[in-house]
């Protein structure tokens, strides 16, 4: 036992140094392409929100890292306690939400180009994108309220659940509520942070699919590939974590008294794989953009420049307005 154990946080601790270098540097690289050397458009400030969701979270991993050392213990105190655990959270309903919001202007922009074309502009997007975040943050309310630092028998501090939260109530009192919370918790992460959501892009897909297939527009499928491969890759990597978390709460009580044992080994080996995606989006933008092979001869930062620019729509706040639909090959770049 005491083997597999170390064998489980030497694996953890390879993956999450794995994805903080590949994180801060590819996320960090995005950034600094999409926020400072090209033209700033609706779709390039979506993909820019999600490099900065996904560096913040890649630069909390060696902290985790050395809580992994420390076998759980948390040695930096409360509020990075709760300030961690929500920057994670962040990054799992942000991320989720922001590909689901690309998605949706996809959809608008093929089913609907007259519109697009008139009033899809950087001003609104920019008024537009911060719903994603709020609605990140205000899923994170319970992680504020009931994560904190707990002291065990033997001194040791770790940083969970808080089972104290309700006061002077029976043991049996307190698991009651803190089995409720945790599954409800749990229950709404899988629904409103990952169904809900996964359901958006599939139903934009499709309706793009189908537009696309109606028109026999084949080029225009092209700028999609990107989009796709990042919410597919985002599906893989977060599902197996995800269904883990709701058989978990599901089975809150039977965890609470040492059962189903097999689900706390399948957490923190399905959580590498959720936390691994942080990582990926910069390299699907590079391996997926058009010309590939030629661009490997050019510097990473115009590989990526280029990348995200045949997925931008040429939007910007002085959007001409008109009531012609626009041409195919206008449509096929939007």
């Amino acid at each position: 036992m005491e083997t597999g154990y170390a064998a489980l946080q030497i694996f953890l601790l390879v993956m999450y140094g794995i994805t903080c270098v590949l994180g801060i540097v590819g996320n960090g690289l995005v950034i600094w392409v999409a926020g400072f050397r090209m033209a700033l458009t609706v779709t390039t400030l979506c993909y820019l929100n999600l490099a900065l969701a996904d560096f913040f979270f890649s630069a909390t991993l060696p902290f985790f890292m050395v809580v992994n050392t420390m076998r759980g213990q948390w040695p930096y105190g409360w509020f990075l306690c709760k300030l961690f655990n929500i920057m994670g959270d962040t990054n799992l309903y942000g991320s989720v939400f922001l590909i689901a919001f690309i998605a949706l202007d996809r959809c608008i922009c093929v089913l609907h180009p007259v519109w697009a074309q008139n009033h899809r502009t950087l001003s609104l997007a920019k008024k537009v994108i911060t719903v994603p975040w709020i609605l990140a943050l205000l899923l994170n309310l319970p992680v504020l309220i009931f994560f904190t630092t707990v002291t065990d028998d033997n001194g040791d501090i770790y940083c969970g659940f808080n089972t104290d939260f309700w006061g002077n109530i029976t043991e049996e009192e307190k698991l009651q509520r803190t089995v409720t919370s945790v599954a409800i918790i749990g229950i709404n992460r899988f629904v409103t942070g990952f169904t809900l959501p996964m359901s958006i892009i599939a139903i934009c897909y499709g309706l793009i699919a189908a537009k696309l297939r109606n028109k026999s527009m084949i080029k225009s499928r092209h700028p999609l590939r990107v989009l796709t491969a990042v919410g597919a890759s985002f599906f893989i990597c977060w599902f197996p974590y995800q269904l883990c978390v709701l058989l978990a709460a599901v089975r809150a009580r039977a965890l609470f008294e040492g059962k189903y044992n097999i689900i706390l080994l399948l957490i923190p080996l399905t959580i590498s794989l959720a936390f691994f995606n942080s990582c990926l989006n910069p390299m699907l933008y590079v391996f997926l953009g058009r010309d590939f092979r030629k661009r490997l001869i050019h510097s990473l930062p115009a590989s990526l420049e280029r990348a995200l620019t045949e997925d931008s729509a040429p939007t910007s706040d002085t959007t001409t307005k008109s009531g012609s639909p626009p041409t195919e090959a206008q449509l096929q770049e939007m």
